[in-house]
């Protein structure tokens, strides 16, 4: 099996008509030689924030001389981004070998597992081949029933920022929601969480209580930034000082400090993380599409938003590195997402906005979006692909001013992709 018949085979197979739950990845793995009891995990659950926390502690693991397994989804621009060792994407070859492998054990079992669970059990079988010391999963969806959580106890569970997201699956509330995510909470387990979520921190605090689990949440007084600006943030995270990260968003000194406190906590389990570490891993580290700056004259930003909660964030980030300036948006939205609320954020920041279809089933139709931007007194501009929405978008901001892609997860793949394909910098 070549790697593009693996991505094929794994595509086939929807979650739409199965029932949620983890029999079937726990019987695909009990015939694949249960491979996640050799490896450790750092487990990773939330609303917003979970990839670039990931990449974080992935970064700074692996500069302390691990070797780190990075499981995350979805994908910007090419499945393999999925399944890394050490920031190495797995190879096409390694990719059908495993799914192979895996093929090879779902076909015999009763009922075919998913999509998701498919891609688990191969990143599984090749963190284990490629022998990660440790692996940084983050979950896909929800948490109690996703399919990451076959994994038993893992070394640290760590709950990122919470908000209403897949209410249909997970909701209606954010006490359902935070629930769900709460089920990576193994009894006994070590948590770390975000906080700063009245409804969830209950959740997460009640949970910790009942399985007999630690939980520390993050200490944001314990966070000054010091610069923030397109190349990064200078933050200081009381006691430690002069620390840097490479992510230009506003969110990300808090998603830094999360990650920070984790590192504590696995410092005080034992883990040897020498502050070198600490420090060279949160300056390198890089995570596409998450408010990523691909150009500067005029500034190009790419950012996942992708519901109110992401979207709050990067309106935040845009006004505090482009205060009073109205900006130039290329926006593509999901049709399951609340465009309303969201829309109602962005709207106060647009000077003119180009609306797109993302390349999703679930997009939104770009004349519905439109018209509800245009309710919202904003000049609407419809394209017909990403590459004329980018040139129309750069072109009506000028080289002195501020273009921002955002909405989807899938439309930042392919602005990511045609901006790069065309040669820009």
């Amino acid at each position: 099996m070549t790697g593009d018949e693996a991505i094929a085979y794994i595509h086939s197979h929807g979650w739409e008509t199965r029932a949620p739950g983890l029999d079937r990845i726990r019987e695909l793995l009990r015939r694949l030689g249960d491979p996640q009891r050799e490896l450790r995990f750092i487990h990773v659950a939330g609303t917003n924030g979970k990839g670039s926390v990931c990449a974080c502690l992935a970064s700074v693991l692996e500069e302390a001389g691990w070797r780190v397994g990075l499981n995350t989804s979805p994908h910007l621009e090419r499945f393999q981004e999925r399944i890394r060792v050490n920031g190495e994407e797995i190879g096409g070859d390694e990719l059908g070998a495993v799914t192979e492998r895996v093929r090879s054990a779902a076909g015999a079992m009763p009922e075919h597992p998913t999509e998701f669970e498919l891609i688990t059990a191969a990143a599984f079988l090749h963190f284990r081949e490629r022998r990660c010391g440790v692996v940084v999963l983050e979950t896909g969806l929800g948490g109690a029933l996703d399919a990451s959580n076959v994994i038993e106890t893992p070394d640290l569970a760590v709950l990122t920022a919470m908000g209403m997201d897949h209410a249909a699956i997970l909701g209606p509330t954010l006490r359902d929601i935070a629930a769900a995510k709460a089920g990576i909470i193994k009894p006994g387990g070590t948590v770390v969480s975000r906080g700063g979520c009245g409804e969830a921190d209950e959740v997460f605090r009640q949970v910790c209580r009942e399985r007999g689990a630690s939980l520390t949440e993050l200490d944001l007084s314990r966070l000054t930034v010091r610069r923030l600006d397109l190349e990064g943030a200078a933050f200081d995270f009381a006691p430690w000082e002069n620390l840097s990260v490479s992510l230009a968003g506003a969110y990300q000194a808090e998603n830094a400090a999360l990650a920070l406190t984790a590192l504590e906590v696995l410092g005080k389990k034992g883990w040897d993380i020498p502050e070198k570490a600490v420090r060279r891993g949160l300056s390198k580290v890089r995570w596409p599409g998450r408010f990523e700056v691909l150009g500067k004259t005029p500034a190009f930003l790419l950012d996942g938003a992708h519901n109110a909660h992401g979207m709050r964030a990067a309106v935040q980030s845009l006004e505090t590195l482009f205060p009073g300036r109205r900006l130039t948006f290329l926006l593509g939205i999901l049709a399951d997402k609340d465009a309303g609320e969201m829309l109602d954020l962005l709207a106060p920041l647009a000077e003119r906005v180009f609306v797109l279809r993302p390349d999703s089933p679930r997009a939104m139709d770009p004349a519905a979006l439109g018209a509800l931007l245009a309710a919202r007194g904003v000049e609407v501009r419809p394209c017909a692909g990403v590459e004329e929405g980018i040139e129309a978008a750069l072109a009506a901001a000028g080289r002195d001013g501020v273009v921002c892609a955002l909405g989807s997860l899938y439309l930042c793949g392919e602005v990511r992709s045609a901006w790069f394909k065309r040669g820009r910098a």
